[in-house]
């Protein structure tokens, strides 16, 4: 088949979307598959097996107004194309977030002239007004929902002190967008159980037609080691995102730290200026908190295998990255019982430690039992790397996408399309 594979915004080494798009877009060109990549701002890093299996990447240039160093910028009026940019700069500028609704008139433009190109059109999560005029044409399309957006709002707004609750809910007003646009689309794919009640929930759609396929992992990359960092604790987030509940791993450190010597590295962008850095420095754990980013996946890799612990305090998971890549390195493994995290690490016990979310001496009882019983972590590593090899593969994930693109090719060619949907934003003028 030929495949337009779409993403808003695809960080090569973290992030969901990311890791998504570079591992799919991979797995279905070795199977075979004709795959054209189109991507905003960050773009994928693709990978030389991805580039000799024939995927092409065709960049989606945005404003970039989130870009660093300089997020928030306001553009040059030399940068201003067309009416899309003005859109996108209005939008930042009136706190909305605008990438996903940008990125998808974008792609509608783009897309207007090549309709015989491409088989399936893929969405990854961008549920923009553009695709329903991209459907309108006649070309099939799907998206991936990981988890939807209205997570994120509660919580950021929950989380947010004052006027600025205000401006949480604008920046995630978007969502209302996604749920109209997921509502149009015929067919969609989740990475969880958990993330198919949730959307079915958040968006209204009717049963049937979500369909769940869970991540993968490159176990080759994600590998035991031959030996760990004693009192080393793990965790890969979005130290400022209220929905990844670093905070209250912050606070069992600072616990734990009186007890034990014990250091944490943070996977994570940090803002200097942030909750985590004003947390860290609150709690007085600079010396115990080592934060890094920018990683290859080898050296993720490795990092996240030379620790003793890893750890994953999220307040709610569509399905969880972080989690099988620690159970492919063979790390014990405590996580929270939030979202999908006990569906992918499995039963508490098996593969890892579960605690409630939002419980900073949970964590730390539960981090502090790992450190100090080494039967214990060899039993969940062990757990978690053979749950990870009998469940989770870049290549299954491939092979069940593949077969649910015929099977909505099959679906839409038998069915009529419509001419028009009442309220769309008319992306194709």
């Amino acid at each position: 088949m030929r495949i337009a594979l779409l993403s808003y915004r695809s960080k090569p080494h973290c992030g969901g979307q990311g890791v998504y798009v570079r591992h799919l877009a991979r797995e279905l060109a070795l199977l075979g598959h004709d795959v054209e990549v189109f991507s905003g701002q960050p773009y994928p890093d693709l990978d030389q097996e991805s580039l000799d299996a024939g995927v092409r990447l065709t960049k989606v240039p945005s404003l970039d107004l989130y870009g660093e160093p300089n997020p928030f910028r306001t553009p040059r009026p030399r940068e201003i194309r067309d009416w899309i940019d003005v859109l996108e700069v209005l939008t930042m500028w009136t706190a909305g977030f605008p990438e996903p609704l940008t990125f998808s008139l974008r792609m509608a433009r783009i897309l207007k002239g090549r309709a015989d190109d491409f088989d399936v059109v893929h969405d990854n999560q961008s549920l923009g007004y553009g695709l329903l005029a991209i459907q309108r044409r006649g070309m099939p399309v799907i998206t991936t929902i990981h988890h939807p957006i209205t997570r994120d709002r509660t919580l950021a707004v929950k989380a947010a002190k004052g006027w600025r609750k205000l401006t949480a809910i604008r920046w995630h007003g978007f969502s209302r967008m996604q749920g109209k646009v997921a509502r149009r689309i015929p067919e969609i794919l989740t990475v969880s159980r958990s993330s198919e009640v949730d959307i079915r929930k958040a968006f209204d759609i009717p049963a049937g037609r979500i369909e769940t396929i869970p991540l993968g992992v490159d176990t080759e990359v994600f590998r035991p080691p031959a030996e760990r960092v004693s009192g080393r604790v793990v965790c890969v987030a979005s130290a400022d995102a209220p929905l990844k509940g670093v905070s209250y791993l912050l606070e069992a450190i600072a616990k734990l730290s009186a007890e034990r010597p014990v250091h944490l590295v943070l996977v994570s962008k940090l803002n200097p200026e942030g909750p985590s850095a004003k947390l860290i420095d609150e709690l007085a754990i600079a010396d115990r908190v080592e934060v890094v980013s920018g990683l290859s996946d080898d050296e993720l890799g490795e990092l996240i295998a030379s620790a003793e612990v890893s750890c994953v305090p999220s307040l709610y998971e569509g399905f969880s990255l972080p989690v099988i890549e620690a159970m492919s390195c063979g790390n014990a493994l405590v996580a929270t019982t939030a979202g999908a995290i006990p569906e992918v690490a499995g039963p508490d016990g098996e593969a890892a430690l579960l605690v409630p979310p939002m419980d900073s001496d949970a964590l730390a009882a539960a981090i502090g039992r790992v450190l100090d019983d080494p039967d214990l972590r060899a039993r969940l590593g062990a757990g978690g790397r053979a749950r990870v090899e009998s469940r989770f593969s870049w290549s299954a994930v491939a092979v069940k996408t593949a077969a649910h693109y015929e099977h909505v090719l099959n679906e839409q060619s038998s069915a009529p399309q419509s001419s028009n949907h009442e309220g769309d934003f008319r992306a194709d003028r």
